[in-house]
């Protein structure tokens, strides 16, 4: 085997481990990946809807601070205003 073939077959092995599973982005390796189907069925079990929404960007502004201020995720944070919105 040639000394260029060893260095091809060194660089899929490493390009198989940057891409392969487990692999991480941006540094992220704290955190295991939950992967869609997981989270899915998750949803469904806690009863949640996929709900896709256009919006002003000065209201995701206001909802994005509103969020960090009350230390919530905004899933959390919309659908209590929505319920707040139409109870009144």
């Amino acid at each position: 085997m040639k000394k260029t073939d060893l260095a091809k077959n060194d660089a899929k092995k490493l390009m198989g481990k940057m891409a392969g599973p487990g692999a991480s982005n941006f540094g992220n390796t704290g955190a295991a990946a939950v992967d869609k189907r997981e989270q899915r069925k998750r949803d469904q079990a806690l009863g949640l809807v996929p709900f896709a929404v256009k919006l002003n960007n000065d209201l995701v502004k206001r909802l994005q601070a509103l969020a960090t201020e009350r230390g919530v995720d905004m899933n959390t944070l919309v659908a209590e205003v929505l319920a707040k919105g139409l109870d009144s």
